[in-house]
């Protein structure tokens, strides 16, 4: 609230949500104040019951699917991102299956995903390295090619409407920007045809008119 009063702030955005103890009063600002965006990053890791304990991460399934449908139903519009990882030891196909699932069913307007390994010091040092480096990253490149399904369907419902960009840099024949709902480097971007009075660092209103999987391609409008 006091980060909104400030002047020159145009947007507040909320990284490393973790889901164990999630502060729900801060659901209702999301939704109200105009700076906040509705975005969030919300690091899951996994859904399966045994893992999350593996895992320690203090949340489980249904704590987790009760909270997203909290995030859904308050913040209308809102975007969820969050990273996976695959190949934890004790994950079984069994398990992958379930994560896919899920991520079929909570359908994230971002996800990233990484494959596990072992650090020295860390919660599953100690449980080994059981999956193979070819098993992780088949895990990996399934969960990323569902993704790509998912997003590019949320994609192409988003041509046609405009959307309140900030411009990052420029590239070839296009300003490279993103709207609200997109963290620089890790999400999606916004492909703005060249045009006189666009700077980098500004803000313009931009109509999508074309979409691939992750990326839109749009015209400023006035």
């Amino acid at each position: 609230r006091e980060l909104s009063k400030v002047q020159g702030i145009e947007w507040i955005r909320l990284h490393y949500a973790y889901p164990q103890k999630f502060p729900e009063e801060v659901i209702p600002i999301m939704a109200n104040d105009p700076k906040i965006c509705r975005y969030l990053d919300i690091p899951l890791q996994h859904i399966n019951d045994d893992i999350l304990k593996a895992m320690k991460r203090g949340h489980d399934r249904q704590g987790t699917l009760q909270l997203l449908e909290k995030f859904r139903k308050q913040i209308p519009g809102v975007a969820l991102r969050t990273t996976l990882l695959v190949g934890f030891p004790g994950e079984t196909r069994r398990e992958f299956q379930e994560l896919l699932d899920f991520v079929k069913l909570a359908r994230f307007e971002r996800l990233g995903v990484f494959t596990y390994s072992p650090e020295e010091g860390t919660t599953g040092y100690a449980l080994g390295d059981p999956v193979p480096e070819k098993e992780k990253q088949r895990r990996a490149d399934q969960l990323m090619e569902l993704q790509a399904e998912i997003s590019g369907a949320l994609n192409e419902e988003k041509i046609g409407k405009t959307f309140k960009v900030l411009i990052d840099r420029t590239e070839g024949d296009y300003f490279i920007g993103r709207t609200e709902f997109d963290s620089p480097e890790v999400d999606n971007e916004v492909l703005v045809d060249k045009a006189p009075g666009i700077r980098i660092g500004n803000f313009v209103n931009v109509k999508i008119n074309s979409a691939t999987d992750f990326e839109l391609f749009g015209t400023e409008i006035f």
